[in-house]
């Protein structure tokens, strides 16, 4: 879906990079998780692969398209949707339904296959029956996903998610992350996520930690995590189980660190406990 070969960016032509040299693949159909401290370089990463931004150095291919050939654009742009953090700002119209046409009419979509996709993708995200109502009038969580709906209807191959969540209370929170699975899991839409919540990143196929526009670390969450201490160093945190199973570690109990879901973590905590008291005996 996206390749970056050595690919360099300055927002300035006499500014440091801001992402240098960087060598990047990302499967079709794949959930990927971009990480990394303010100015890593993830946002200016996640441009480059809508072609909002084109490389100062090196190439970016969204699925073989070069993004320099502006000839590409129009296809790339709808191969490639992205959501921003405030869903305020990508909100354009006084009813959802209308809301969610808004791409379709501006690239042409005859008017019997709009009703049809914009149908489709509210239904998608869970807001079909919000469709009349006015989005001023919506929960953060129900507004981002009727942004997310309005890039779905675009038929997208890829949507990329640039902290959606950050304005959003837990439940949204929730509701946004929900819907990112169904479309990943069920319709094989390919994900990228930037987050500062670790916890979002447990349930990605890979996680890609950025550091001064260079790759850190990846892997998958279960690789990546159990770093605790280099990630830490990087101004990252990890998922609340991980931290709690590394503290518990450091006080002599024997636990992995890679039990990341609230189940895997309890599992391990009982284990743990169980062996104790067998210990004990």
């Amino acid at each position: 879906m996206y390749e970056a070969k050595n690919l360099t960016y300055r927002y300035d032509e006499n500014a440091a990079p801001v992402i240098e040299d960087l060598d990047l693949s990302i499967e079709d159909g794949s959930f990927t998780v971009l990480l990394g401290h303010n100015g890593s370089g993830k946002s200016t990463l996640a441009k480059h692969f809508n072609a909002f931004l084109l490389p100062s150095g090196g190439k970016v291919y969204i699925k073989g398209l070069d993004s320099a050939v502006e000839e590409n654009l129009p296809l790339i742009r709808r191969t490639s949707g992205m959501v921003f953090q405030n869903p305020d700002n990508q909100i354009v119209a006084a009813v959802v339904e209308d809301d969610v046409a808004f791409g379709l009419e501006n690239i042409g979509v005859p008017t019997g296959e709009m009703r049809k996709r914009v149908d489709e993708a509210l239904t998608r995200v869970g807001m079909y029956d919000f469709r009349l109502h006015a989005p001023n009038l919506l929960s953060g969580g129900q507004k981002q996903r009727v942004a997310i709906a309005g890039i779905i209807a675009m038929r997208p191959e890829a949507i990329l998610l640039d902290e959606p969540t950050a304005m959003l209370d837990p439940r949204g929170r929730q509701e946004v992350l929900d819907t990112i699975a169904l479309l990943n899991g069920e319709y094989h839409i390919t994900i990228v996520l930037i987050t500062h919540h670790m916890n979002e990143a447990v349930g990605a196929d890979r996680v890609v930690v950025l550091n001064k526009g260079k790759i850190a670390f990846d892997g998958t969450p279960k690789e990546v995590f159990p770093h605790v201490e280099e990630l830490r160093a990087l101004g990252l945190e990890v998922p609340t189980t991980v931290s709690l199973l590394y503290e518990l570690k450091k006080a002599g109990i024997d636990l992995p660190l890679d039990a990341l879901t609230v189940e895997e973590c309890g599992q391990a905590l009982l284990r743990a406990l169980t062996m104790e008291k067998g210990a004990g005996k």
